[in-house]
């Protein structure tokens, strides 16, 4: 039988004495990301000319729709093909943030996700795992590839001005994504970590392949789908 691995076993007093100073570690962290911020919100911003469409449950709308009549817009590309299985990453961001965002309305910001998928096939899926963020069609992936997204995922932040012109001031994509999942951040916190074998974490710790154990969350009795972004 293998011997289960365990972190090392000390007194009270060494374990907080070891918990003491990483928090120094921790704090450094929080203050170096305040910093990074503070610079994200000082990026410049471009000016978007291109007309948008996109297919919502009222109806058709534009980019300035998306706003839903506040200033500022995140909007997710999410992985949602027509007639394609979803892609379990970004059932995971969904699963985050897809249900109450008031918090966010609270400070004059609109998260929205957009897929090339018909809103048939979005509203199924969200009666099925209980999401109800906006969540739009993005006919023909127009969008997705004029903003970086293409056949993947990406996040996108816009402002508009007095006269409701478009500018987009941040983008991100690849492990920026990790910004819209809790479950990693929850996962930092345990010994084991998210149990993927890139982490730096010592011998006999359980570790398997990266993004092989995503499931949507009511699937997690079958067997793996990867996400196909080729």
């Amino acid at each position: 039988m293998t011997k289960l691995a365990l972190p090392d076993i000390v007194s009270n007093e060494k374990w907080e004495q070891a918990l003491s100073e990483l928090l120094e570690h921790e704090k450094a962290h929080t203050r170096a990301g305040d910093k990074l911020a503070s610079k994200r919100r000082l990026l410049p911003m471009v000016k978007v000319n291109e007309q948008f469409e996109f297919k919502g449950p009222g109806g058709n709308t534009s980019l300035l729709g998306l706003f839903e009549g506040r200033r500022q817009l995140i909007a997710y590309c999410a992985m949602l093909e027509p007639g394609v299985a979803p892609c379990e990453g970004c059932s995971m961001v969904m699963d985050n943030i897809g249900h109450n965002l008031a918090h966010v309305h609270a400070r004059d910001t609109t998260f929205v996700f957009t897929s090339p998928a018909p809103q048939t096939e979005i509203a199924a899926l969200q009666q099925r795992m209980n999401w109800n963020a906006p969540w739009y069609t993005d006919p023909g992936r127009r969008f997705a590839d004029a903003f970086g997204a293409g056949k993947g995922f990406a996040a996108n932040v816009f402002i508009r001005d007095d006269v409701n012109r478009i500018y987009r001031t941040y983008f991100t994509t690849n492990r920026g994504g990790e910004l819209f999942d809790t479950n990693f951040r929850l996962l930092d916190l345990t010994p084991y970590g998210r149990q993927e074998k890139w982490e730096d974490s010592p011998t006999g710790w359980p570790q398997s392949e990266p993004y092989r154990w995503w499931r949507l969350h009511d699937d997690y009795d079958s067997e793996k789908r990867q996400c196909d972004i080729s």
